[in-house]
């Protein structure tokens, strides 16, 4: 069964509320965002022959996964998005998140915590981006530019600086 927009924007916007308190919208998106293409690459194209995008050992959601209520989560969530970035020509366009920024989201335990809760809202069997086979349909599209509608209303800025609806951009 294909993945279903509204479970899938109700458990993004879920794992923004694991990363609010810590930093502004405008910092948090990064996170989520890079989460959702690992995510999303991961299960469209790991382990497929001549796909576009490589997922490498080590460099997969599932990698993420194991790496839950480890005390070096996030250090280990970057090496893993390091890889999928160098692997694929994404260095500095996918690793702009640190995962291991204790001033962002806690020190120690507090950080731990956070990141396996995050990494399990991502791990929901609902958020299955294989199952997703609808032709023409942009699932990350839409889920980016939802999550960006959303982080233009809660970051306070103005829209015309975070998000630019499609509906204005679509100019023929």
């Amino acid at each position: 069964m294909a993945i279903k927009k509204s479970e899938l924007y109700s458990s993004l916007w879920k794992s923004c509320d694991e990363l609010r308190g810590g930093m502004d919208a405008s910092q948090y998106k990064d996170y989520i965002l890079v989460l959702l293409f690992v995510k999303y690459v991961s299960d469209k194209y790991a382990g497929v022959a001549d796909a576009p995008i490589e997922v490498p050992a080590g460099g997969g959601f599932q990698d993420i996964v194991k790496l839950k209520g480890n005390k070096d989560i996030g250090d280990g969530i970057n090496k893993a998005i390091a890889k999928l970035a160098e692997a694929n020509d994404l260095v500095g366009i996918i690793t702009v998140a640190d995962f291991n920024a204790g001033d962002k989201l806690g020190k120690g335990k507090e950080m731990q915590d956070r990141l396996t809760q995050l990494v399990g809202i991502f791990q929901n069997p609902a958020l299955n981006f294989s199952r997703n086979r609808a032709d023409g349909d942009d699932i990350l599209g839409d889920a980016y530019e939802y999550l960006m509608r959303n982080f233009a209303t809660q970051s306070g800025k103005s829209k015309g600086q975070f998000y630019t609806p499609a509906e204005v951009s679509r100019v023929s």
